[in-house]
């Protein structure tokens, strides 16, 4: 056996992540909001690009049976400017004051904004006022509460203590002794403010915070001192062992834990809470002519990139080295990329949504209890991409229909197989039902698990106990027990 160097030929196929194959792959499965952010960051890097000024067309542009919209070129802006087809009818002069012409195509508008000619206050009582934070609104009832300027400081300083829920974790001997005055006067000064608005704010603790809400409504008595002592037997729902500590029978009771249900425990969270984030769809859908479905992009966040051709042809022939030629032709091939991945990414989400709301054609129709069970192998090998592509395509992927916004992977369940080789039914579907069952249950007729498994499989849904169990947890459904002991009491 020798041993030395030897050259072998071998075929082998594989895979190169090119830099350009990867960011496609991260433009597919990114929603149109941060895809909008990157193409505004390529905008600023690369001269060659420039935005799509031309308006999208509107909704009933491309209107067809087609679930896919039809869109029909819009003419160019520099052709139509360039015609010398000009309106010859109603022409002004050349010299007219163009601010004071008025066709009669639109109602007036005047300097305020209105449809009238008042003065620049006239719609002033339209515009919504700025959010307060909780801080501003205190802070104006502290000046208007207290006269003294010792008050004052210690009302700042409360204030600034005070965590977003409108708890003071800080005790008053603390603050008294940062300040140099009386542990008293803190304590004074802290009770008078616990009655401004919201009510219950700088309390040390939940008992605190409610105890100071009840006695601002003159609701609070022994009993309800007792049912604050005993919060964590409220908190298990243990409400017999409530009735003997407060020494109440089951109507008091049910009448107090209706009034604790309507105190607020976070009296200063409502102030400065961030707004509500809004789902914005990726894909519009509506109803066609023809009682069928219509799939369009969301033309509001869809980016729309254009090659620059004119300005490419003169940095070609300006071009005066061969690094200024190789920098061009690199920007001009990284655009030409770009523009063919959002094409090609628009293309991708519009056939991936049209195959959805085809197989869930009875959700959109009928509600959520005829949502099918729907996998990605069933969406890639109609569409004929991987299930890696759809699994991408529907990530971040939100679509608005007539039923809501959903995100497109809230259509793939898993199946449960029906009783007696029927139809397998959604796990979204049977969890629907399930929470349908236990809101139309009474007191005197609480559901256990295996009352639902029993139910469910006279409607054709063979299920276990534990799956009934974990979509019970899954929603937030306490057990039978506890139900049985909210709902034993009237709230």
């Amino acid at each position: 056996m020798s041993l030395g160097p030897r050259l072998d030929l071998r075929h082998s196929q594989q895979l190169v992540m090119t830099p350009q194959l990867r960011q496609a792959i991260k433009l597919l499965q990114s929603s149109n909001l941060e895809v909008t952010a990157f193409v505004e960051e390529e905008l600023e890097r690369n001269p060659l690009l420039e935005r799509d000024e031309r308006a999208p067309p509107g909704p009933d542009a491309g209107r067809s049976t087609d679930p896919l919209p039809v869109v029909n070129d819009v003419p160019d802006a520099a052709a139509a400017a360039s015609s010398d087809a000009l309106p010859a009818e109603n022409a002004a002069p050349l010299d007219a004051e163009w601010d004071n012409v008025y066709d009669g195509g639109t109602p007036p508008v005047g300097r305020g904004g209105s449809a009238d000619f008042d003065d620049d206050l006239s719609g002033i009582e339209a515009m919504a006022a700025p959010d307060r934070t909780l801080r501003e609104h205190i802070g104006d009832q502290v000046r208007l509460t207290f006269a003294s300027h010792q008050d004052r400081v210690i009302a700042a300083n409360l204030l600034a203590l005070v965590d977003p829920a409108g708890r003071l974790n800080v005790p008053d001997a603390v603050i008294a002794a940062a300040l140099g005055c009386q542990e008293a006067t803190v304590t004074a000064v802290r009770h008078r403010m616990q009655r401004f608005d919201p009510v219950g704010m700088f309390c040390a603790d939940l008992r605190e915070c409610l105890m100071v809400q009840l006695q601002d409504r003159n609701r609070f008595d022994p009993a309800m001192g007792a049912m604050l002592d005993n919060l964590d037997m409220l908190a298990r729902r243990d409400l017999r062992g409530l009735q003997r500590v407060c020494g109440v029978d089951a109507e008091d009771m049910a009448e107090m834990v209706a009034e604790l249900r309507r105190l607020d425990p976070k009296p200063g969270a409502r102030f400065d809470a961030p707004p509500a984030l809004t789902l914005v769809p990726d894909v519009l859908m509506r109803r066609g002519p023809a009682d069928d479905w219509i799939i369009e992009l969301n033309p509001e966040t869809l980016p729309r990139v254009l090659i620059n051709r004119g300005f490419h042809a003169r940095a070609v022939v300006g071009a005066k080295s061969r690094d200024e030629k190789a920098w061009v032709a690199e920007r001009f091939q990284v655009a030409s990329w770009l523009v063919k991945s959002l094409e090609q990414r628009a293309n991708t989400i519009l056939r991936v949504s049209a195959e959805i709301v085809r197989r869930q054609d009875g959700f959109f129709r009928h509600g959520v209890v005829h949502l099918r069970p729907l996998i990605l192998r069933d969406v890639a090998d109609e569409v004929g991409m991987h299930e890696s592509t759809v699994s991408r395509v529907t990530s971040n992927k939100a679509i608005a229909t007539p039923r809501g916004t959903f995100e497109l992977k809230y259509f793939f369940t898993t199946a449960i197989a029906g009783t007696a080789g029927g139809e397998a039914v959604s796990a979204e579907a049977v969890r629907h039902r399930i929470k349908s069952m236990v809101e139309a249950e009474v007191p005197s007729d609480i559901l256990s698990d295996d009352a639902i498994v029993e139910r469910l499989r006279t409607e054709g849904v063979d299920i276990a106990r534990r799956t009934v169990a974990k979509y019970r947890d899954a929603l937030r459904i306490p057990s039978s027990v506890q139900r049985k002991r909210e709902k034993a009491v009237p709230a």
